[in-house]
C-alpha cells in the first residue's frame, strides 16, 4: 500500500500525472464519497488514466481548531486510504496542511498545486466542495480554470439517504446514539477501527477476560464504552468479541485504548494487524468503586455479547 500513498506534491512522479482527481477530506469514506470514487473509476477507465485522491492531514477543521478539538475523527489516515483503496483509488495524495496551504487563494491552488503539481485531465468533486483561503473556491471557478488550463471539471449531486444528506457528521452522530444500523446504511458497511495488537498492562487477564489491545493514535474517539465486535484478521471468519473502548477511568488510565475480550479463543496473537468491526453499543464506560464490581461487570457484558451473538448468527 505504501508505494500508492504520495505523501507531498514534490513527491508527485510522472506516473501521478494526467489523473483524474478527486479532492476531499473523505473521513469515514461513506457512501458519498464512494459515490465520487465510483465516479471517478469510470472516467478513468473511458479515458485510460489513474485515479489520484486528494486528501489533507490533519484534516482542516481539526488545523483551526487547534486544541480546542471536539470533532472525532471517523477514520485515521492509515482506515481511510485503505477504504480509499478499496474503493478504487490507485494512488492518494496527502498533502501537509498548514498555514501556507490554508493562506493559499484558490486560484493559486488550482494554478500551482493542481495544475503545476498534477496536470489532471479530469477532477471530480462534489457538489458543496469548496476550497482555497476562506473557502473561496467552487465548481465554477475550477471549471472557468480548466477551460484555460486544459482539463475538465464534474460535479456529483449530494446523495441522499432516507431524504437526509449523507455526511461524515451524520455517521458521527449516529455512532454516538448507538445507532449502528444506521451507521452501515450510511457507510455501506459496518463501522470499524484497524490496528496491531499491543501488549497491555494484563489486568483483564488478572480479572479473568484477558484482552487484544489496541492503541487508537487518535486524539478523540467517534465510539466509546463497551461494545460487541467482530474481530478480522486472525482465522478465515470473523472471532466475536465484547470490547472496550476509553481510557479504563477504575484504574485511573489515560491513553485511549480498545480492548477486545474474544469469546472462547486463547492464542498469542500479538502483533496481529486486525480490523475490529462494531456491531452493538452495550454500555456507556463507567468507573467502578473497587475492581471486583468491574469484574462482576465484565461477566454480565461478556454474557450479553453471547446472548447477541447467539440470537445474530
Amino acid at each position: 500500500m505504501h508505494e500508492k500513498i504520495i505523501r507531498s506534491i514534490q513527491n508527485i512522479k510522472p506516473e501521478h500525472q494526467g489523473a483524474v482527481l478527486t479532492i476531499g477530506n473523505f473521513d469515514g469514506v461513506h457512501l458519498g464519497h464512494q459515490q465520487l470514487l465510483a465516479a471517478a473509476v469510470e472516467k478513468a477507465r473511458a479515458i485510460s488514466a489513474p485515479v489520484v485522491v486528494m486528501t489533507f492531514e490533519p484534516h482542516p477543521s481539526e488545523f483551526f481548531a487547534g486544541k480546542h478539538l471536539t470533532i472525532p475523527r471517523l477514520t485515521r489516515m492509515r482506515e481511510k486510504c485503505c477504504a480509499l483503496f478499496d474503493y478504487g483509488a490507485d494512488y492518494v495524495l496527502i498533502l501537509p496542511f498548514n498555514h501556507a496551504l490554508a493562506k493559499l487563494a484558490a486560484s493559486e491552488f488550482v494554478t500551482n498545486i493542481l495544475h503545476g503539481s498534477l496536470h489532471p485531465r479530469h477532477i471530480i468533486i462534489g457538489d458543496d466542495f469548496h476550497f482555497g483561503r476562506e473557502r473561496q473556491g467552487n465548481f465554477s471557478l475550477l471549471n472557468e480554470a480548466g477551460k484555460t488550463l486544459g482539463f475538465t471539471v464534474e460535479a456529483i449531486p449530494t446523495v441522499l439517504l432516507e431524504g437526509e444528506r449523507v455526511s461524515s457528521t451524520r455517521v458521527r452522530k449516529a455512532l454516538a446514539d448507538g445507532d449502528h444500523a444506521l451507521v452501515a446504511r450510511l457507510l455501506g458497511r459496518p463501522y470499524s477501527m484497524l490496528g496491531r495488537i499491543r501488549h497491555g498492562d494484563k489486568l483483564g487477564r488478572e480479572l479473568g477476560f484477558p484482552t487484544a489491545n489496541l492503541w487508537l493514535h487518535r486524539k478523540l474517539t467517534p465510539v466509546r464504552g463497551v461494545y460487541t465486535v467482530l474481530m478480522h484478521g486472525i482465522e478465515s471468519h470473523p472471532l466475536p468479541g465484547a470490547a472496550n473502548v476509553g481510557t479504563r477511568p477504575t484504574v485511573d488510565g489515560t491513553r485511549t485504548l480498545l480492548e477486545v475480550h474474544l469469546l472462547d479463543f486463547n492464542q498469542d496473537i500479538y502483533g496481529r494487524q486486525v480490523k475490529v468491526e462494531f456491531c452493538q453499543k452495550l454500555r456507556d464506560e463507567v468507573r467502578f468503586p473497587d475492581l471486583n464490581l468491574l469484574k462482576e461487570q465484565i461477566a454480565k457484558d461478556v454474557q450479553a455479547a453471547r446472548e447477541y451473538f447467539r440470537t445474530q448468527y
